[in-house]
């Protein structure tokens, strides 16, 4: 079978949108499954709906050797998005044609900084991961390349300012994907510490501030990538081999902190995607982690206890489904500031997405870490609940108790802590001392254990017995998933 390119595509007769030539105009660090599902996928609907005309470099942010896969194959791939949304189910193919090569710094870190002698070249894109934006001082610019990617990019930005430096606009909109608060931000204070460290002058210093755009972002797409167990029978069906078939789903949403000046340059508005440009991305973090993150961390934990095992059937179990929803729409939505109208119809996408019959989300993967996962995803909801209604949120001071009853373990393992659902045993993941703690406590009644996980501020970051109510109606629901199980506390909260 032969390989994808764009020859093999012409001999089909491929009738779907192909971009072969365009000006280089975004260098993107990161080649993984999700910037070509994502980042990727955006501009080739640039590309096709506004004239974006631009081709991506892809540059490799770690050393192992993939640039070949991608050069093969001219770039292109193809991608899957595949979901459930407004109530259908549905499975888009498109052959991503705006990536024009890939770069391995390790083997040749020139062909990288050369990219900064392109005049056509104006955005940087990055995921780099939550580790990628760090500062190591031990970097030094003449490392070839730099260890770090904020080191890299500070060596690339000054090639770029040794080229262009006197003439104005040939700086960088740099779109910073990277899971961490902040991103664009924290990336930038990294460059200016290397610029600083490696004594690269005032000059460029002033540059980077004056010259380039520093995006924060946030990004929203559950992307499974490579479909390993389908993609002999989905290049059969292509009829040509693709070594880079990636997958996610059909929701996706992109938000970007900068000018609106930004839209004369990424014509988002003239190609009607999900992609919007603002001032402040915070309170579309803030819905993200609150409703999406938030109802996972609510319900999972209960709904395993219950004996469901993954995502997409808790949305078939009008009990769980009900319990989220209410957790949702009566005790989360309204803590937050956005319009009523905006955050239900983000509510009503995020139920679609937890029904997609294409991802098989186990419950037990969403519960790793819940502990850290609750402090950050649910308690703001809790807090900012009871500051305006004056009352306890109970749905979410159930799902604090759902948390208790999962993480009453018995015995310690390499794995973590065993603990049991009916005839079945379970481990818990999550940090040693947290483990630990459940441990110390697995013999506690529900009145002790509730005590003492309230008042552990190591966890919580303060002690939540303060919170007028919560400990008692925790214990209350605890004793009752231990009596009755979390269905029926589910079912009466419904």
């Amino acid at each position: 079978m032969k390989k994808l390119s764009y020859a093999v595509l012409k001999e089909q007769g491929y009738d779907g949108y192909l971009l072969e030539s365009a000006p280089e105009r975004v260098l993107q660090f990161g080649e993984g499954n999700f910037l070509r599902a994502f980042v990727d996928y955006f501009i080739d609907e640039l590309n096709e709906k506004a004239g974006f005309n631009s081709k991506v470099v892809l540059c490799q942010p770690i050393a192992p050797d993939l640039d070949d896969r991608f050069n093969e194959q001219e770039g292109l791939y193809t991608l899957f998005l595949r979901g459930f949304q407004d109530g259908k189910k549905i499975n888009k193919k498109r052959v991503i044609s705006c990536v024009s090569r890939c770069l391995n710094p390790y083997k040749d870190f020139e062909a990288v900084l050369a990219c900064a002698d392109n005049p056509d070249l104006r955005f940087i894109a990055c995921n780099t991961t939550e580790a990628g934006i760090t500062y190591d001082s031990s970097c030094q610019f003449t490392d070839v390349p730099a260890g770090s990617y904020p080191g890299k990019l500070t060596q690339f930005m000054y090639r770029r300012f040794q080229k262009f430096g006197q003439k104005a606009g040939k700086g960088f909109i740099i779109l910073s994907c990277e899971l961490i608060d902040d991103n664009g931000k924290e990336l930038e204070k990294c460059v200016l510490k290397y610029a600083k460290q490696w004594n690269l002058g005032e000059d460029f210093i002033n540059w980077i501030k004056a010259e380039n755009i520093f995006c924060s972002t946030l990004v929203d797409r559950i992307v499974t990538g490579y479909p390993r167990n389908e993609a002999a029978a989905i290049c059969e069906e292509l009829g040509y081999k693709d070594n880079l078939i990636d997958t996610g789903e059909i929701f996706g949403f992109w938000v970007i902190e900068g000018p609106q000046s930004i839209k004369d340059e990424f014509p988002v508005d003239k190609a009607n995607l999900p992609i919007l440009i603002t001032d402040n991305h915070k309170p579309y973090k803030q819905r993200k982690v609150r409703i999406l993150n938030g109802a996972h961390t609510s319900f999972v934990l209960g709904a395993y206890l219950a004996g469901q095992d993954i995502v997409r059937d808790c949305m078939n179990d009008d009990v769980i489904c009900g319990f989220m929803n209410k957790t949702i729409y009566d005790e989360i939505i309204p803590t937050l500031d956005l319009p009523k109208a905006e955050l239900k119809d983000f509510a009503a996408a995020v139920t679609e997405r937890f029904k997609n019959p294409f991802i098989d989300h186990a419950l037990l993967s969403i519960s790793l870490n819940s502990t850290s996962k609750w402090k950050a995803r649910v308690m703001p909801s809790l807090k900012k609940y009871v500051e305006r209604k004056g009352t306890l949120p109970a749905c979410i001071t159930a799902s604090f108790a759902f948390y208790i009853a999962f993480y009453n373990g018995y015995a310690m393992s390499e794995d973590g802590l065993t603990a049991k659902r009916a005839a079945n045993e379970y481990t818990v993941k999550d940090d040693k001392a947290v483990l630990e703690f459940y441990l110390a406590h697995k013999d506690d009644s529900a009145a002790d254990l509730v005590h003492a996980v309230c008042t552990n501020t190591s966890f919580w970051g303060e002690d939540l017995t303060q919170i007028s109510g919560f400990e008692a109606a925790v214990c209350n629901y605890l004793t009752q998933i231990r009596e009755n199980g979390a269905y029926e506390v589910m079912k009466a909260l419904a």
